[in-house]
């Protein structure tokens, strides 16, 4: 396994990792979780990633208690959670969903630590923008976050280049804990903020990359390309959102030809995209999701499949995939 700094921090992480979304609670208990993570570990991955939002915190919930089932060193794995969309989705605590706001994510520490059992979390998110709540009041929460030890780096998922920057300067200006990573959607078919928007960032101020849905949400193992299959994520009722892209004639058109290309050198069409992923140095490590451990055994042969994608090879993935991308 490949270890990559994230971004300019001091922190390594392994070049792929292991998430809960959709799958902890939903499809992984706690057994099967403790399973799939040490085989992970096994494997050379050191992150988990999570969110106070999956599964409405029962994600957290399954991944702290296989965490204490495993008994592993703390200093040896790194994980994360994420905040913005609360845990009371239908309720009337209008200052705990949706937000970014100071109450919120003083609370929204407190109770991620308590689910996972930690007296830390590695990296903390802000899980999407607020546009309601002032940048500045946010920077301050999450670097007292990282001040008062309940995390140690900061960070946002799905932000603009602007907001980001303007989160940093902040940062800067009031000598305050600056965000290092973002966490945003990236495969061959949704590139253009990872390649183009944030492309002055990485030298700016040394944005870190934890890129997800490298399979873009399972259209890049081919499963997709005659319909919605019974038992798939695309499938589930929670996930209805995703099938317009998932049944897209053109992308899936290219899928098939994919598939070709990586049987060429003996792999899936998976490993093949998730391989495509590792080999952008920006990306300091790619999340990879599994309700199995075969299916966790297939993602990790991408670290070997990326070793074989001659210059050659990716010109040829360019040519299937380029103008089909956002």
């Amino acid at each position: 396994m490949e270890y990559r700094r994230l971004g300019r921090a001091g922190l390594r992480v392994s070049a792929l990792s292991l998430g809960s979304w959709v799958t902890y609670h939903n499809q992984v208990n706690v057994d099967a979780a403790v399973e799939m993570m040490a085989a992970a570990a096994d494997a050379g991955i050191n992150f988990f990633d999570n969110a106070e939002g999956y599964a409405l915190g029962e994600s957290e919930k399954v991944m702290g208690e296989a965490l204490r089932r495993l008994k592993w060193s703390r200093v040896s794995y790194v994980v994360s959670t994420k905040f913005f969309w609360g845990l009371d989705r239908e309720g009337e605590a209008i200052n705990r969903r949706n937000t970014l706001n100071r109450k919120y994510l003083m609370q929204a520490i407190d109770g991620s630590l308590k689910r996972f059992g930690l007296d830390h979390i590695d990296l903390v998110y802000c899980h999407r923008p607020d546009p309601h709540t002032p940048v500045e009041e946010t920077v301050w929460a999450m670097s007292d976050m990282i001040r008062q030890g309940k995390a140690l780096y900061w960070g946002t998922s799905e932000w603009s280049a602007a907001d980001i920057r303007a989160a940093w300067d902040i940062a800067e200006r009031h000598h305050l804990h600056k965000p290092v990573m973002e966490q945003p959607q990236y495969h061959l078919f949704h590139r253009k903020r990872v390649e183009q928007e944030y492309a002055r960032l990485y030298e700016d101020i040394g944005l870190g990359l934890t890129t997800w849905s490298p399979l873009a949400s399972g259209l890049l193992t081919g499963k997709y390309r005659n319909g919605i299959p019974a038992g798939s994520r695309g499938a589930m009722e929670t996930m209805s959102f995703l099938r317009e892209g998932l049944t897209h004639s053109a992308r899936n058109a290219a899928v098939a030809e994919l598939e070709k290309l990586a049987a060429e050198i003996h792999a899936t069409p998976a490993q093949l995209a998730i391989a495509w992923c590792t080999k952008n140095p920006r990306v300091s490590t790619v999340i990879t999701g599994a309700s199995k451990v075969a299916q966790l055994q297939d993602n990790l042969g991408a670290v070997d499949v990326a070793a074989r994608l001659t210059p050659e090879l990716m010109q040829r993935i360019e040519a299937l995939t380029g103008a089909l991308a956002d």
